[in-house]
């Protein structure tokens, strides 16, 4: 039984377990171990068996692990044995970006609806068979096409009140690209993405390493 909170920076790791066994599922190998997967993804042997312990037992010592079987658990412990309808709110340079970037379908998640205030781009495609469309829309096309998934990319000064907005349409999880913290209700999921920490994190880095020499 999945336990009732798993640590953020472990559910990401399971992610990331996945993508490597996936390719290793494409190079032909069907075993691994908890240090072959550590080595590739640069962490300690001991903290995949942690990630993985919280979820049950999927290898033996001496033996590791059947790369398909722990894909395939992995795969339904990540919610990825459906595919997820999703919209992309705010359809700006970055909104389109991301509606356009093909790894979104290959990996089970579906652009299906765009929104935007801006009158001049109502209409337009975003991506193949999708238009932009108004904002007072949202309520109805997110209920029509059965979209949990919101992908936000709108002004730091409208992200709560389009938040809001999302969570009154039944919208279940946002991904989150603006730079503002959103309050949502608990059985909301919001994942924060700020490429600016992100590359205040790698100028710490180098600074470290520059400090170092």
């Amino acid at each position: 039984m999945r336990p009732l909170k798993i640590p953020k920076p472990t559910v990401k790791r399971l992610a990331i377990y996945y993508r490597c066994l996936t390719k290793l599922k494409e190079t032909g190998i069907d075993r691994t171990s908890s240090k072959e997967m550590a080595d590739a993804l640069g962490i300690k042997a001991s903290q995949v068996r942690k990630d993985l312990s919280y979820f049950g037992e999927f290898g033996k010592r001496g033996v590791g692990y059947d790369v398909d079987k722990l894909s395939y658990k992995l795969k339904e412990i990540l919610g990825l044995k459906k595919n997820w309808n999703v919209a992309i709110i705010g359809s700006g340079n970055l909104g389109y970006a991301i509606a356009n970037y093909s790894g979104l379908e290959k990996n089970g998640f579906k652009v299906v609806a765009a929104f935007d205030i801006d009158e001049k781009k109502i209409g337009r495609m975003i991506i193949p068979g999708v238009t932009i469309n108004k904002f007072s829309e949202m309520s109805s096309i997110i209920n029509e096409n059965s979209i949990e998934i919101a992908i936000l990319t709108v002004p730091a000064h409208e992200s709560q009140n389009v938040a809001d907005a999302l969570v009154k349409s039944g919208i279940k999880g946002i991904l989150n690209f603006t730079p503002s913290s959103l309050s949502v209700p608990e059985n909301i999921s919001v994942e924060d993405v700020d490429f600016v920490i992100s590359l205040k994190s790698l100028t710490f880095e180098i600074a470290s390493f520059n400090d170092n020499e």
